[in-house]
């Protein structure tokens, strides 16, 4: 059994790679019963500020997960931070044992520091990372990930910038052009019902915003950007083989 969140496709595309059918985790985040038993119980998430986002940390709370094997791929793009450090923290914090957690470096969607035009164009073997991650778990092998003192500054250094931010600055990070057509793509792409369209163009509302940028990321009209710079305007990204009906599937909130 494997459980996913994802906002650009990455973390989908492992899922997959790892179980037939990975449920989404915003589509379960809900519901009153979140007790599971498997052999074994995946969690498949991105990194965001070098830990998993917010409705994943709601869900290992919530959850209670009965297995002989746990184990999380964190998906990251340029800098993990230590990040398979901090989710066994956090993990075990929750009462779960943690047998593995490894990370993988694919495209990063951060719109303010990354190109994505620059990104898909970098092999970052992802395959062959993937087939390594199905080897181990396949075996059971109990491993987390490497983390360096580098990685652990990074994260530090991180955390006194925030320090210096808005406590809620990042659920006003996303604002609407006139471009805007109201199509509604924004709205079904978003995990955290946090974009809605209201009389025929798209409204984020800050306090649940996951801030994955699914929904800029996915606007066909590029008319949801952010109101700090953004390294290419122009550019937007969707895992390759991820269609845009699968992001939709996996986080409307109907």
């Amino acid at each position: 059994m494997v459980f996913y969140f994802t906002g650009t496709g990455n973390s989908l595309y492992v899922a997959k790679q790892l179980a037939e059918k990975p449920v989404s985790i915003p589509q379960i985040i809900r519901k009153e019963n979140l007790a599971f038993s498997e052999d074994s119980i995946g969690i498949v998430a991105p990194v965001y500020g070098h830990e998993v986002p917010p409705m994943v940390k709601e869900f290992l709370k919530k959850a209670v997960l009965h297995t002989n094997y746990f184990y999380m791929v964190l998906t990251y793009g340029n800098r993990h931070g230590g990040a398979a450090e901090l989710a066994k923290q956090f993990c075990e914090n929750c009462g779960i044992t943690v047998n593995y957690i490894n990370v993988i470096c694919m495209v990063d969607n951060w719109l303010p520091s990354f190109d994505m035009d620059e990104q898909k164009n970098i092999d970052k073997k992802v395959e062959e990372h993937i087939a390594a991650i199905q080897a181990d778990i396949y075996a059971r092998k109990n491993m987390i990930a490497e983390v360096t003192d580098t990685d652990r500054m990074a994260h530090q250094q991180f955390l006194n910038y925030m320090k210096q931010m808005p406590p809620n600055a990042w659920q006003h990070l996303l604002q609407v052009t006139d471009a805007c057509i109201g199509c509604g793509i924004c709205e079904k792409v978003c995990p955290s019902a946090s974009v809605r369209v209201v009389n025929r163009k798209a409204v984020h509302i800050p306090g649940n915003c996951q801030t994955c940028l699914a929904c800029a990321h996915a606007c066909p009209q590029k008319a949801i950007q952010l109101v700090i710079p953004e390294k290419n305007p122009h550019a937007r990204y969707r895992n390759e083989h991820i269609s845009l009906n699968e992001i939709i599937e996996s986080n409307h909130q109907k």
